[in-house]
C-alpha cells in the first residue's frame, strides 16, 4: 500500500549524499529505533551509528551506513545531518577491521574518562556499525 511521500535530505560535511522524496525513513536515535512517515510530528533527535534506510517505495530502499549525527523532521520534511553516510557496497571492510582494532586498542590503553578514551569508544562503535551494514 503506497504511502504519502515527503522530501528527505542527507548531508555530511563533504556535502549532500541524498535528496529525494521518500515514503519512510528508518534509523536509530540515542533513545531507540524510529520510523518516520509523512506528516509525522516535528522531532529533533540525536542519531547513533547504524543503518539508515530511505524507502522510496515498497521494495525500493536506499541504504547507508550512517555515522552519528542528527535527524530533524519539521514541516513534513526530513533532514539527516551525519558525520558520514556510505552506501554498503562502498564500505571497505578490511580497512574498517583495521581501524576497529586500532580504536579498541586505543580505548584499552587510554585513561578511563579521558577524551581519548571516549573518542576511541565512539570510533569503535561507528566501525562496528558500518561493518554490520556492509555484511547485510
Amino acid at each position: 500500500m503506497p504511502h504519502s511521500k515527503f522530501p528527505a535530505e542527507v548531508l555530511t560535511p563533504e556535502g549532500e549524499v541524498f535528496n529525494e522524496e521518500i515514503e519512510m525513513l528508518s534509523t536509530v536515535t540515542t533513545v531507540g529505533t524510529i520510523g518516520i512517515l509523512a506528516n509525522h510530528e516535528p522531532i529533533l533527535a540525536r542519531l547513533e551509528p547504524t543503518e539508515l534506510r530511505l524507502y522510496r517505495a515498497e521494495g525500493d530502499i536506499v541504504r547507508f551506513a550512517q555515522a552519528e549525527g542528527y535527524l530533524q523532521f519539521a514541516e513534513n520534511r526530513a533532514l539527516v545531518l551525519v558525520e558520514e553516510a556510505v552506501a554498503p557496497e562502498q564500505v571497505d571492510s578490511s580497512l574498517l577491521q583495521t581501524k576497529l582494532s586500532e580504536a579498541r586498542s586505543t580505548a584499552d590503553s587510554a585513561p578511563q574518562g579521558s577524551g581519548e578514551h571516549a573518542r576511541a569508544l565512539r570510533d569503535a562503535k561507528r566501525y562496528e556499525a558500518f561493518l554490520k551494514v556492509a555484511q547485510g
